[in-house]
């Protein structure tokens, strides 16, 4: 497990020509951009958590046939802090920083007060966003930094608070056809109230201008719901959108934020605050986009946790939304450091199996129904939904399949009827052994693996004008737990799930965590926008594919 999880991973800086071995389809041009962390020790101080660790940005650069790979650590505020004073310096969710000891009691005193309302990391360390036509990498805070897809520079920080009151915000946002980006986050306390926030950010800036202000300085509250705590609000990874409505679930895995507030003085990590509440029910919020407000009817399901959305849409009167859920916030607790050792696989069998879930909700509700009556009538599903008092609604999923995580749809069919899940297999180890196609019309599953091999999430890229919803490819960058073993980026026929070419790199590879496929813009290794790294890349980039 050290070997993955615990030892830092060298930046490559230079573009690296891959060993490619069966053919890359000819259409498949752009960037597969990936984020994750990579650093987990700073000089003689270690952080408690994997998704502590500093952001590492790698790239697959894919053009006629050939592939390139460069990764370069996200030069985020917490990083630069951290380098400078070789050690950490910035608190992370969890793992908790202190000042250095040699400075002056007034010095600490103010940095307890700091921590009181926490100002959360700019280690952006867990997806790539896109905002018009820029990219950002993202955590689960207030701050983005903008990134360059090309050389991978970390360019300006952006705190959301300046455009919209959020202290938490997810990193799995939705985009419209046009390219708008919706997204969640959590207002703690502001003026009395604590709540989630729904946000949208237009794809560009009023008039359509490309150079100018970015399209964030338009962002809009889009709709808010109260929290049911003021002072413990659900923690959330995703949520759903459909057509016409947005669905959010407010589930029992909890933040306590007077225990945040005096963490850094009782001297435990932020993460310590967050605590599963197994008594509880799971709320599931629905918002309609027409009115932007709540629809009156009150949906709820049994306690649990869920860190993904699958997808959502509408059929026949009903809402249907399909996630990955959990028995319990066990999951987290297991990404601990001290926990990835060689008691792993024991550990790993202490947390709840992973489940792909679907939900029905009735959108309009029958007031004739009896009490305790089944409101779902479609044949395609099992998932029921009772009718209780005050319009309450208790609804019941269907188990679709177990072990499935990190899920990818074909983005086109986001919030619109779909058959295909592409996800990472992972049984009872949260660590992926395998890639699934699971077919949700015919229950049945498509399988890839390789002995050693751990793939991180796959990404269906949609072959030009495709028609079926599974005509395309899936890459999936591959790491190895055998040293002998070359990492590599791994191409599937999405339909058949045969592999098509896998380009191999002797570099040290992270595990990632999520990322996006940049369409092919015309980009040229060879010649990028000018920067520090000018020089090492005119080298490489003789080597480097053609325009």
């Amino acid at each position: 497990m050290e070997i993955i999880f615990g030892r830092n991973k060298k930046e490559q800086l230079e573009p690296v020509r891959a060993r490619v071995t069966g053919k890359i389809p000819a259409w498949l041009q752009g960037i597969l951009l990936r984020n994750g962390p990579g650093m987990h020790t700073v000089g003689e101080t270690r952080y408690n958590h994997w998704f502590d660790g500093l952001a590492l940005l790698h790239s697959f650069t894919i053009r006629d046939g050939e592939v390139y790979y460069r990764s370069k650590y996200l030069r985020s505020d917490t990083y630069t802090a951290n380098i400078e004073a070789n050690r950490i310096v910035v608190s992370e969710f969890g793992t908790m920083a202190y000042p250095d000891p040699c400075k002056n009691i007034f010095s600490k005193a103010f940095s307890y007060l700091s921590h009181t309302i926490p100002d959360f990391t700019d280690n952006c360390l867990i997806n790539i966003m896109r905002c018009g036509e820029d990219f950002y990498a993202t955590t689960e805070t207030n701050y983005i930094r903008k990134v360059n897809p090309q050389t991978l520079e970390t360019l300006e920080k952006v705190d959301y608070r300046k455009y919209v009151a959020v202290n938490l915000a997810t990193s799995h946002p939705h985009y419209d056809a046009a390219g708008n980006v919706l997204n969640v986050g959590t207002s703690i306390v502001d003026k009395g109230k604590t709540k989630y926030v729904i946000f949208k950010i237009p794809a560009s800036v009023p008039g359509g201008r490309m150079e100018g202000p970015s399209p964030l300085k338009d962002a809009e509250v889009f709709c808010s719901i109260a929290a049911r705590s003021l002072l413990s609000p659900s923690y959330y990874h995703s949520f759903g959108v459909t057509e016409n409505y947005i669905v959010f679930l407010e589930q029992p895995f909890k933040l306590d934020i007077l225990k945040m507030a005096t963490a850094y003085l009782r001297g435990v990590s932020w993460a310590s605050c967050l605590a599963f509440h197994g008594e509880d029910k799971t709320h599931i919020h629905v918002i309609d986009r027409r009115t932007r407000k709540p629809v009156p009817t009150k949906y709820y399901t049994g306690p649990m946790v869920v860190f993904h959305h699958v997808n959502a849409y509408e059929e026949d009167g009903c809402l249907l939304f399909d996630v990955i859920a959990y028995e319990d916030g066990s999951l987290y607790q297991l990404f601990y450091l001290a926990n990835l050792n060689e008691d792993f696989e024991e550990n790993s069998r202490l947390t709840s199996m992973p489940t792909l879930k679907r939900f029905v909700l009735p959108l309009h509700l029958d007031k004739n129904a009896e009490v305790g009556s089944n409101l779902i009538k479609l044949s395609s599903t099992t998932a029921r939904a009772l009718k209780e008092k005050d319009d309450q609604v208790y609804c019941q999923p269907e188990l679709l399949h177990e072990g499935l995580e990190l899920p990818r749809i074909n983005y086109a069919h986001n919030g619109k009827p779909y058959r295909y899940v592409f996800a990472a297999g992972v049984q009872w180890s949260p660590i992926p052994t395998k890639i699934i196609k699971y077919d949700i019309l015919t229950k049945s599953s498509l399988k890839w693996g390789e002995a050693h091999c751990w793939p991180a999430e796959p990404l269906f890229v949609p072959t030009p004008g495709a028609k079926d919803e599974d005509d395309g490819i899936i890459l999936s960058a591959i790491v190895s737990t055998d040293p002998q073993k070359s990492p590599f980026l791994l191409v599937l026929d999405a339909r058949t799930f045969t592999e098509l070419a896998r380009a191999s790199v002797d570099v040290e590879m992270h595990l990632d965590i999520h990322g996006l496929f940049i369409p092919d813009a015309g980009w040229d290794l060879g010649k990028q926008a000018p920067s520090r790294e000018e020089p090492a890349r005119a080298a490489a980039g003789r080597a480097a594919p053609r325009t």
